[in-house]
């Protein structure tokens, strides 16, 4: 599960990177698209830093960052390509990957500052509670390091693209998405920590019946 885990977190962080490009609108709320989808890495961080430990954790935010890295540099020199006679679509290409360009630096500064706060708040509150109140830590790191990474992410991505108070609107509302969804994946975190435990479980009796 580990490497499905790690797998699910690095392919949601550079879908996220994609779909940021994209701002949408709710009830006159507006909110980039990578909302929907970079939420869900802090559930994986949480549960993989609870089933595997902090290292496996750290290592995971670790990874995400150096896939991030990877893409910019694979982005540009895409973008440098000479296009090919047939091919009409340089400009949007460029509008679209190119804003994925500033959108994935903005995710990078935010990503490396929050998801290791969130890391190191959790096990903070794993090593004062033990495995009791999974429901506590997952909400506290995640609430705390969304609040960070929504701050720096918006103000990166968007600043100068749209006007002050639709900037401060957007740090609002998706920070209160965020949350909400904090709030409603608890149960699921609980779910997958089970799993999670279930299988390692099984691969350590298989590894000692095949001795």
């Amino acid at each position: 599960m580990f490497v499905y885990l790690n797998a699910l977190f690095v392919g949601l962080l550079l879908i996220s990177n994609i779909l940021g490009v994209k701002l949408f609108s709710v009830g006159g709320f507006i909110l980039p698209a990578a909302v929907i989808v970079y939420v869900v890495t802090y559930l994986i961080t949480d549960v993989i830093g609870e089933v595997y430990g902090k290292a496996a954790a750290r290592r995971t935010v670790q990874a995400g960052f150096v896939t991030q890295v990877i893409a910019l540099i694979f982005i540009f020199i895409a973008i440098q390509l000479p296009a090919a006679p047939v091919f009409g679509a340089q400009t949007e290409f460029e509008q679209i990957l190119g804003g994925s360009f500033r959108v994935i630096l903005a995710s990078l500064l935010s990503y490396i500052a929050s998801q290791n706060l969130d890391v190191t708040i959790f096990h903070r509150l794993k090593a004062k509670h033990g495995e009791k109140k999974l429901w506590l830590r997952n909400n506290v790191s995640t609430m705390t390091s969304q609040l960070i990474d929504t701050i720096i992410f918006i103000a990166i991505a968007f600043w100068g693209t749209v006007p002050g108070s639709v900037l401060l609107g957007m740090i609002i509302t998706q920070y209160v998405f965020k949350f909400c969804i904090a709030l409603v994946d608890t149960p699921l975190a609980y779910l997958l920590v089970r799993v999670c435990r279930k299988s390692a479980s099984h691969a350590t009796s298989e590894l000692v019946a095949a001795k």
